[in-house]
């Protein structure tokens, strides 16, 4: 394929009768239009045998067809689970991920179904803007050696790996011993992972211009388990400590996962690498929260004069 086309990657959660079906709406669209509709392998076959009319042969494979460098931008049909699995299919890439969201909270997702035709439109036009959101970069290490490494957009979480045993653990901030204590897990969050589990566990709610690092305990037994913020400079260790009778397991995103033996340390920092996400509109991220968390602002009357 020339490095001159349009590529348009589309990931879709094709399990589903109305992913698909969004799936099949999009590619029309975009072909209408002279672009390059992308889809991974396991994806064409499918959404092909769904369009009427719809030749397989018009959609080009991602990898063998066109190159994750060469992708102008991806559109993700789904929910929030779906964003991040096109987030791991394209990072370290500079295609931007826009979100049409499919299934309940959708908090990453731009747009919602009824404006499908509309926002792939806005895609043609180029009439988008980007935004960065930082990653984190998690290590687990056993004494000096990295025995495992991936990165997390959401979340990176440390549990127990069976219900009836609690998880002991030691938190540390910049290498240096904050406090122990015996609890389900730990999470360790982005800003943009904060309305995620971070923010079902009870951590605090971070606007994503704030570069932070949030900890937050899960039903630790201690006094001082509150949720913890960090700059984004500082780095975060999990370790589980040996006397513990316990086994963990490291959560990245719900996507990635890894054991961990007693005497693990799993160190997170901010990672090099961002995610990329388009964005058609620019409106405040307190009326997102207003809107995808239905919160009652009966009565407001918008700020006085002074304000």
């Amino acid at each position: 394929m020339s490095s001159e086309a349009r590529n348009i990657l589309v990931v879709s959660h094709t399990g589903r009768a109305d992913s698909l079906d969004a799936a099949v709406q999009v590619v029309a669209q975009l072909l209408e239009a002279g672009a390059v509709p992308v889809v991974q392998r396991d994806e064409r076959d499918e959404i092909g045998a769904s369009a009427n009319g719809l030749a397989s042969e018009s959609l080009a494979v991602l990898h063998e067809d066109v190159a994750p460098a060469d992708l102008e931008l991806v559109i993700v049909l789904g929910g929030d689970g779906t964003i991040l699995r096109a987030a791991e299919i394209v990072r370290g890439f500079s295609a931007p991920i826009l979100g049409v969201n499919l299934g309940h909270v959708g908090f990453l997702a731009e747009s919602e179904r009824d404006d499908l035709a509309a926002a792939v439109h806005r895609v043609i036009a180029r009439d988008y803007l980007v935004e960065e959101r930082m990653t984190l970069s998690v290590r687990v290490k056993r004494g000096t050696d990295v025995v495992y490494e991936t990165w997390a957009l959401n979340e990176a979480t440390v549990e127990k790996a069976s219900r009836e045993r609690m998880l002991e653990v030691v938190i540390e901030v910049d290498a240096r011993p904050l406090s122990t204590f015996g609890c389900d897990g730990v999470v360790v969050s982005t800003p943009t992972g904060s309305t995620a589990y971070a923010f079902s566990a009870g951590g605090p709610v971070i606007w994503p211009s704030v570069e932070a690092i949030t900890l937050v305990p899960l039903s630790a037994h201690a006094l001082f388990a509150r949720p913890i913020v960090v700059g984004p400079d500082s780095s975060l260790a999990v370790e589980v400590l040996k006397r513990t009778d316990a086994l963990g397991v490291l959560w990245c995103d719900g996507r990635r996962t890894h054991d961990l033996e007693p005497g693990a340390r799993v160190v997170v920092r901010r990672s090099s690498v961002p995610v990329r996400l388009a964005r058609l509109h620019e409106s405040p991220f307190t009326d997102r929260l207003v809107n995808k968390f239905h919160l009652p602002v009966s009565g407001w009357r918008g700020p006085a004069a002074r304000d």
